[in-house]
């Protein structure tokens, strides 16, 4: 392994991982990685909370920058030495060919060139002025070319700035509804638990009413039955007597049969039973109220974004627009197609919805925009109830909330449009949030986000997937 070349080791050590230039008033972190005080203090800028390192990460609080004079004095020697060896006559370069100094520069062929070279036949012809000229005109070209990149990389910082400002701003959010969604589960079990308590203490002190109930008719049942057995026994006796002594009383004692018959067994614990039916018809309340929340719980709470499956619907079609047989692609053509005029078809707007239609979670597809030279198009989506007869305006106030391509603008269709990135992307994720109302578009290639339309800008109805098509070069096409 070849030796690491010192001198790119300390410029390295005294070159700012920002600005990549020298170090300028040198700072330290906590963890020991320096930065020029005006690049870390600009990449900072705007942060309230901690901070932290661009290279490890590492967080701070506000303010923890450390002046490192040291690595002052090792830049300051850096810049001296370079100046020095810039002072030092260079060995000046010699033609391979003829070994005579390189003092001119060839246009055409853009190589340095000696005298000998100039009059030689390959370059009697061409353009030839001399080195130091030439040196001049290029460095001039790639000063331009380096306030260039500096203003880009200035503006490049910027956003950094800003995103990692946006991300604390969102952190922030999720901490504080992380914080809700606790409190009010806690309350939620807190009630759930109450609950269970009074019931199962109801519950209780039924049962000791049941065995109460139970033993006090166990005594009261045994009682009869001994009662009965005598009077059978007596009955039985007096069946055997001779007819003489039988009929004595005979009439008391049928009488007395018939009483008997006559009474009617208590029925067992009425009001016990009363009490049982009541509390039945609590659990049961509480059970389909219980069954009620959590059959909200799958779109409330689910966050799981999923792919649908989307195919164009041709009973909504305009008459100009073709779509494959799959119905995954649509394309304008130049005569209107024979179909039927059903109320559900766009008659003036190059539009078309998809057969599928989403009221609840959270769903995307993907669409294909960049397929052939195609400068008109617009993909989004649609309530149920969008006008399909006559013009429309494409806004959200008629129901479509969608981004365009409008020639060289792309711009999300809100009132008044909305200038994006100058370079649509050539495949556009559409997501759609039913839980909050919302819709974003995606860059499929890179992730990136283009517009969301805010959470609330949808309606409670049916929302469907919706192309529009203006030119006739090329096609769209939907992906699940």
């Amino acid at each position: 392994m070849a030796a690491a070349n010192p001198a790119k080791m300390l410029q390295d050590e005294v070159t700012c991982p920002i600005c990549l230039d020298y170090f300028n008033d040198p700072v330290s972190l906590d963890c020991d990685h320096s930065y020029c005080r005006a690049c870390i203090t600009q990449c900072w800028r705007g942060l309230t909370a901690d901070v932290s390192c661009p290279q490890c990460r590492r967080t701070f609080p506000q303010g923890r920058l450390r002046t490192n004079r040291q690595l002052r004095g090792i830049v300051d020697a850096s810049r001296e030495l370079q100046l020095q060896a810039g002072k030092e006559a260079a060995p000046e370069r010699l033609c391979e060919k003829h070994q005579e100094p390189l003092k001119l520069f060839c246009r055409e062929d853009g190589i340095p060139i000696c005298v000998v070279c100039d009059r030689s036949k390959g370059h009697r012809a061409h353009t030839v002025i001399p080195a130091e000229a030439a040196a001049k005109e290029f460095q001039k070209r790639l000063q331009a070319h380096l306030k260039t990149l500096r203003a880009k990389r200035e503006k490049l910082l910027g956003l950094k700035v800003s995103r990692e400002k946006t991300s604390q701003e969102y952190l922030k959010r999720t901490g504080t509804e992380r914080q809700k969604i606790v409190a009010e589960f806690q309350q939620l079990q807190q009630f759930l638990q109450e609950q269970e308590r009074l019931l199962l203490a109801q519950l209780e002190k039924l049962d000791k009413m049941i065995v109460k109930a139970g033993i006090d008719t166990v005594t009261k049942l045994s009682s009869e039955i001994s009662c009965l057995s005598e009077w059978i026994w007596e009955l039985e006796e007096k069946c055997q007597k001779p007819a003489s002594e039988f009929l004595q009383d005979v009439r008391s004692t049928l009488s007395r049969c018939e009483e008997g018959q006559a009474q009617q067994l208590e029925e067992v614990a009425p009001e016990l039973e009363e009490q049982i039916r009541g509390f039945s018809q609590k659990v049961i309340v509480l059970s389909e109220r219980l069954r009620e929340f959590k059959d909200t719980l799958p779109d409330a709470l689910d966050e799981t974004l999923r792919p649908a499956y989307v195919t164009l619907d041709p009973d909504t079609a305009h008459p100009e627009l073709v779509l494959s047989e799959d119905g995954k692609r649509v394309r304008r053509v130049r005569t209107r197609q024979p179909v039927a005029d059903n109320p559900a078809r766009f008659d003036t707007m190059r539009c078309v919805l998809s057969h599928e239609g989403f009221t609840s979670g959270r769903h995307y597809w993907e669409v294909e925009v960049g397929v052939g030279d195609g400068r008109y198009w617009a993909v989004g989506v649609a309530k149920e109830s969008v006008s399909r007869k006559g013009g429309i305006s494409l806004s959200p106030e008629e129901g479509v909330w969608a981004v365009e391509r409008w020639g060289d603008q792309f711009q999300a269709l809100t009132d008044p449009a909305t200038p994006l990135t100058p370079n649509p992307p050539s495949r556009i994720r559409v997501c759609l949030d039913c839980v909050q109302g919302q819709v974003t578009f995606i860059d499929a290639g890179s992730k990136a986000p283009i517009f969301t339309f805010p959470p609330g800008s949808l309606p409670g109805e049916r929302i469907r997937p919706w192309i529009w098509v203006w030119d006739r070069k090329n096609w769209i096409r939907l992906f699940p």
